[in-house]
């Protein structure tokens, strides 16, 4: 056992990738433009972690307006080629990860052709290849806040859900990997964050909050040491 912890999971969009405020963007306009007035910070409060065909559900049924099946492939081209322009890197991945001696994955709501893009662009895909798991490729109704994208990514690494540290920045993330029984840190560093967002998820299940890459190896160690696992 590695520093209390067998495998350390992160989530992608928000947590690697600066993804979730271009998909707030992108999403914000098309449900303003269908007749549902909702601006991009708003979007990431609300539905960061969540799929769009989930959104979609969730802002029919809450406001009882039909929305075109077509919103569905709109808003996947459109962000496909914003990401591809200009989805940015969470700074100091590389060196959080070189102090982080246990093996490492990736599970995400995002398809396994957007990961690969997306982390190809910023440099980090050769950090965690092969080690990348997609819920899209569970099935639509296996993603996030399901817990069967971790429990997955578990069992790919052949390691215990309870000796698992899972790294997140969204509610229904730090449910998904409570209800897998692995303990969470919740992230707030990326562009998307709002001021509620650490107690939102500490609130969801998170064990601590950190909003800087650079404390994630020392908040690691800490949490192993105080669960007297070393």
């Amino acid at each position: 056992m590695s520093n209390g912890f067998d495998l350390i999971i992160f989530d992608c969009d928000g947590v690697l990738v600066d993804s979730e405020i271009i998909a707030a963007q992108v999403e914000s306009k098309l449900l303003t433009d269908a007749g549902y007035p909702i601006s991009t910070e708003e979007m990431g409060e609300r539905f960061a972690g969540m799929t769009w065909r989930n959104i979609l559900f969730e802002v029919e049924r809450e406001a009882s307006i039909p929305l075109s099946a077509s919103l569905l492939d709109q808003s996947e081209k459109l962000l496909d080629i914003k990401l591809a322009n200009d989805v940015q890197p969470i700074l100091g991945v590389p060196q959080a990860l070189s102090k982080l001696p246990m093996p490492r994955c990736i599970c995400s709501n995002s398809s396994s052709a957007r990961l690969e893009m997306m982390l190809t662009r910023v440099g980090y895909f050769k950090l965690f290849a092969p080690n990348i798991f997609s819920a899209k490729d569970l099935g639509a109704d296996r993603v996030k806040p399901k817990p069967d994208i971790f429990l997955h990514g578990a069992e790919q690494m052949n390691v215990s859900p309870a000796n698992t540290i899972v790294v997140e920045d969204s509610v229904h993330g730090v449910h998904a990997a409570r209800s897998a029984g692995m303990r969470v840190i919740g992230f707030t560093g990326a562009s998307h964050t709002y001021p509620s967002h650490a107690d939102r998820l500490t609130d969801a299940g998170a064990e601590t909050v950190v909003s800087r890459m650079s404390d994630l190896p020392g908040v690691v160690m800490a949490l192993a040491e105080w669960d007297g696992v070393l």
